[in-house]
C-alpha cells in the first residue's frame, strides 16, 4: 500500500514537473521576443548571448542577461536556502516557493498591462529581473522535488540523456517517456508563448503564473502527510 502511494505520488511529482516545464517555454519565448533577446530561465542561453555581445557582435544585448543571470542566482539561492532543511519530495515548504513563484509571475503580467515594457528601459529590466529571479525560485524548488530528467528550466541534459541511454546507442531507454515529454513540452510551451506575446505580453506571464499556481495547489492537496504524532519541523 506504502509503495503504491509513493509511486502514485512519483507520478503526481512528474506531471506537475512536466507542466512547470510548459511554462518555461512560455515564459522563455516572452523574454526572448518580448525584452529584447533575453532569456530568462535558460541561463545557458543567457551566457552564450553575454559572450558574444561582449564581442560586439550583431548589437546583441550586454545589460538584459546580466540582470537575468544575477536575478535567477539570486532566486536559487533563495529557494534553496528555505528548502534546505524541507525533506526531499513535496514538502508544505515547496507549496510556498511554487506559489510565490506562480504569484509573481501573475502579478507581473498584470503589471505589464498598466506600464508596457519597453526595451532597454528601467521598467523592462526590472520585469526582467523578477522574471529571473522567480524562475531561480522554481528550478530550486523543482530540485528538491527530484524527478530525474525534468529540471523544468533546461532540457540540455535531458537530450543528452534521451539520446546516450537510447536503445539505438545500446543503452536500454530509460525514462524515454519523460524526457521526450520534458523537450515536447518546452517547445510547444515556447510557440505558445511566442503566440500570446502577440496578444499582450502580459497575457503569457499570467498565463505562466495561473498554471504555476494549480501547480502548487494540487502539490500541496497530495503531498505526502507525516504520520500522527510524528514531530513537525519545517514541513506543512
Amino acid at each position: 500500500m506504502i509503495r503504491r502511494l509513493r509511486t502514485d505520488q512519483s507520478r503526481m511529482h512528474l506531471v506537475m514537473m512536466l507542466a512547470l516545464t510548459f511554462t518555461t517555454g512560455i515564459i522563455d519565448a516572452v523574454g526572448y521576443l518580448g525584452l529584447d533577446r533575453v532569456f530568462t530561465a535558460n541561463m545557458t542561453g543567457n551566457v552564450v548571448i553575454l559572450g558574444m555581445a561582449l564581442t560586439g557582435a550583431d548589437g546583441l544585448p550586454i545589460v538584459g542577461p546580466v540582470v537575468a543571470l544575477a536575478a535567477f542566482m539570486f532566486g536559487a539561492a533563495l529557494g534553496g536556502g528555505l528548502l534546505r532543511r524541507a525533506r526531499t519530495g513535496w514538502s508544505g515548504l515547496s507549496t510556498t516557493v511554487f506559489s510565490v513563484t506562480g504569484g509573481l509571475l501573475f502579478a507581473l503580467g498584470l503589471s505589464c498591462f498598466v506600464v508596457v515594457p519597453v526595451e532597454n528601459t528601467p521598467w523592462a529590466y526590472t520585469i526582467t529581473g523578477l522574471l529571473g529571479a522567480a524562475m531561480g525560485l522554481q528550478a530550486a524548488a523543482a530540485r528538491r522535488i527530484a524527478v530525474a530528467d525534468v529540471t523544468t528550466v533546461v532540457v540540455t541534459s535531458t537530450i543528452v540523456g534521451l539520446a546516450s541511454e537510447s536503445k539505438i546507442a545500446g543503452g536500454t531507454g530509460k525514462n524515454f517517456p519523460r524526457r521526450v515529454l520534458a523537450v515536447a513540452l518546452i517547445l510547444v510551451g515556447a510557440g505558445v508563448g511566442a503566440l500570446l506575446l502577440q496578444v499582450h505580453i502580459g497575457v503569457g506571464m499570467g498565463v505562466a503564473g495561473g498554471l504555476t499556481l494549480l501547480v502548487a495547489l494540487v502539490g500541496h492537496l497530495a503531498r505526502e502527510r507525516k504520520p500522527v504524532g510524528e514531530k513537525e519541523t519545517v514541513d506543512a
